[in-house]
């Protein structure tokens, strides 16, 4: 009366194969999601400079200011710009003077 028995489950090769496929697909794709979320933060930073910039041409219409006056966000918080914008990078926000694009300290941040 001999007794078949079958074990259920997967065999050590049939695991280390899966675990082959699924660190392949992650070595493609996680490059391309960091360059995905770089760039996304990069274009969220030029819209925040792009605001800072709206806020400072209307300071500046409205106060007379010339290219030589610095703007800071002194004079832009509340009544121009409604908070302090925040680099997505973790950079920082210079106003700058009044002839001058706003900027961010973080490298290919640029406003254009």
């Amino acid at each position: 009366m001999g007794r078949d028995v079958r074990r259920k489950g997967f065999t050590l090769v049939e695991i280390m194969i899966v675990v082959l496929i699924v660190s392949v697909l992650l070595a493609i794709a996680l490059p391309n999601f960091m360059h995905a979320r770089d760039v996304s933060r990069q274009k969220a930073c030029i819209k925040n400079l792009d605001n800072i910039l709206g806020g400072k041409e209307q300071y500046v219409m409205e106060h007379n200011k010339g290219a030589a006056d610095t703007v800071t966000f002194d004079n832009l918080i509340p009544d121009y710009i409604k908070h302090m914008p925040e680099c997505p990078a973790g950079g920082t926000y210079a106003v700058g003077p009044v002839n001058a694009m706003p900027t961010c300290t973080i490298a290919g941040h640029v406003y254009h």
